[in-house]
C-alpha cells in the first residue's frame, strides 16, 4: 500500500484513536480528582465506596432505556451532544458542597459516559472497514493503557500544584476537545433513515419490543451469546475481585501504602508492555485466540496474585494479569463488532450491559459479605478459580474449528 493511500486508509480513523484518547486521559483524572474531592469533603471512605455504587446503579439505569435511542438517533451527533453534556456537568460538579448532590451529578454524569460507549461502538463498527478493525482495536487497546497510566500521574501533579478542582475543570476540556474533534469527523449516517425510526413515540411498547428483538437474535445466534456471555462473566468477577485488591494487598499481604503503590504501578507497566506487543503482534495472531489464551492468561494472573504470601509473587500475578487483558481486549471487541449487527448494535450493547451492571453489583455486594464473614484469601482465590474455569470454557469453543467463521475478517452483520 502506498503512502498517500495509507495515510487516506487511516486518517480518519487515526483522528477518532486521538479523541478516544484525550478522553480516556480526562476520564481517570476526573475520577481521582473526585474521590478526593469526596474524601476531603467527608473524610470517610464509606462516601467514597459511594461513588462507585452510585456509578454502577447509574450504569444498570440509564443501559435499561439508551440503546433503544442509540439505534434510532444519528450516532456522531449524538456522541457530540453526550461529549458537551457531560462536559457541562462537569463543569458544575466543583460548585456543590453537600454529597448528596455529589452523588445526584455523577449519576447524572454517569448516564452520559454510559451512553458514549455503546454508542462510539456503533460508530466505530461503521466507519472503520473489517480488515482494519483489529488493527485500530488494538490501538485503542494501547490509548487506553496510556491513559491508565498517565492519567493518574497529570492528577497527581496537578493535586501539587493546584487542587482537585483544577483537575475537574481540564477533564471538562478533554471532553469539550473530543466533541469538537468529532466534529470534524463524516457524517457516516447522513443518507441513512434514521429520522423515522427517530421520530417514533419512545414508550413502554418500544423498550419492550427492543427487548423482545435482542432476546430473539440471542435464541437465534446461541454460539455468538455464549462467547459473549463467558466473556461478560470474566468482567463482572474480575471487576468483584478488584474491589477487594486494595483490602487483600494491605490487610492480607500485609502490604505499606507504598508497597500497594508500587504494585499498582506494576500494574500499569504491565497494561502498557501488553498493549505494545498486542499491537506488533495483532495482525499475525488469531482473533480467536486473542479472546481465548488472553482470558486464560488473565484468569492466571489473578489465581498467581490472589494466592501469594510475598510482595514479589503479588507483583508477578499483576503483571501477568494486567498484561493479557489487552489481548482479550482487542479480541472480543473484534469479535463484537464482526458479529453483532450494526443496525441493533446500541440495543443488544445497552441491555447486555444491563444484565452485566446487574450481575456486578450482586457479585461484588457478595464478595463484600464473605469477605468480612469468611475472609478475604478465600474469596478472591475462589474468584480466581471460578475465572479460570469460565477462561478455559472459552478458549476451548473460540479454538473450534467449525467456528472459525466467526473469526475471519469478513463481517457477518449482515448475515
Amino acid at each position: 500500500m502506498g503512502v498517500h493511500k495509507l495515510i487516506e486508509t487511516w486518517r480518519y480513523p487515526v483522528i477518532l484513536l486521538f479523541s478516544i484518547g484525550v478522553s480516556s486521559v480526562g476520564s481517570w483524572i476526573y475520577f481521582i480528582a473526585l474521590n478526593l474531592i469526596v474524601l476531603n469533603l467527608t473524610g470517610s471512605a464509606i462516601a467514597v465506596s459511594g461513588l462507585y455504587i452510585v456509578r454502577a446503579l447509574s450504569t444498570l439505569f440509564a443501559s435499561f432505556w439508551s440503546g433503544s435511542l442509540i439505534d434510532r438517533l444519528n450516532k456522531k451527533y449524538l456522541m457530540i451532544v453526550l461529549n458537551l453534556f457531560e462536559s457541562l456537568l462537569i463543569v458544575t460538579l466543583p460548585f456543590f458542597s453537600t454529597l448528596t448532590w455529589i452523588y445526584f451529578m455523577v449519576f447524572v454524569i454517569t448516564i452520559a459516559s454510559s451512553m458514549y460507549r455503546p454508542t462510539s461502538m456503533t460508530y466505530i463498527t461503521k466507519l472503520i472497514p473489517v480488515e482494519q478493525r483489529k488493527r485500530f482495536n488494538s490501538l485503542r487497546s494501547l490509548l487506553d493503557s496510556g491513559a491508565f497510566v498517565t492519567g493518574p500521574a497529570i492528577a497527581g501533579l496537578l493535586f501539587t500544584i493546584g487542587s482537585p478542582n483544577m483537575a475537574i475543570y481540564l477533564n471538562a476540556i478533554a471532553l469539550f476537545l473530543s466533541a469538537c474533534i468529532t466534529f470534524g469527523m463524516p457524517n457516516i449516517e447522513a443518507n441513512q433513515q434514521l429520522a423515522s425510526k427517530a421520530g417514533a413515540k419512545f414508550s413502554y411498547k418500544v423498550l419492550f419490543n427492543d427487548w423482545k428483538l435482542v432476546i430473539k437474535f440471542s435464541l437465534k445466534n446461541p454460539y455468538i451469546m455464549m462467547v459473549y456471555f463467558l466473556f461478560s462473566a470474566m468482567i463482572v468477577m474480575m471487576t468483584a475481585t478488584d474491589s477487594l485488591e486494595a483490602a487483600f494487598a494491605t490487610q492480607v499481604l500485609s502490604l505499606s501504602e507504598g508497597e500497594y503503590g508500587v504494585l499498582v504501578g506494576i500494574a500499569g507497566a504491565g497494561v502498557l508492555v501488553g498493549s505494545l506487543m498486542n499491537t506488533a503482534i495483532v495482525e499475525k495472531t488469531p482473533t480467536a485466540w486473542l479472546i481465548g489464551f488472553g482470558s486464560l492468561i488473565t484468569a492466571l494472573g489473578y489465581l498467581i496474585f490472589t494466592s501469594s504470601y510475598t510482595f514479589l509473587i503479588a507483583s508477578l500475578g499483576c503483571f501477568i494479569l494486567s498484561f493479557a487483558m489487552a489481548f482479550a481486549n482487542t479480541g472480543f471487541n473484534t469479535f463484537y463488532q464482526n458479529n453483532i449487527p450494526v443496525e441493533n448494535m446500541g440495543r443488544i450493547g445497552s441491555i447486555y450491559g444491563f444484565v452485566e451492571a446487574f450481575f456486578i453489583i450482586i457479585i461484588t455486594a457478595i464478595f463484600g459479605v464473605a469477605a468480612e464473614i469468611i475472609s478475604i484469601r478465600y474469596v478472591v482465590v475462589s474468584a480466581a478459580i471460578i475465572m479460570f474455569v469460565v477462561a478455559t470454557v472459552l478458549l476451548i469453543i473460540n479454538v473450534q474449528p467449525s467456528k472459525a467463521r466467526f473469526y475471519s475478517n469478513i463481517s457477518r452483520l449482515n448475515d
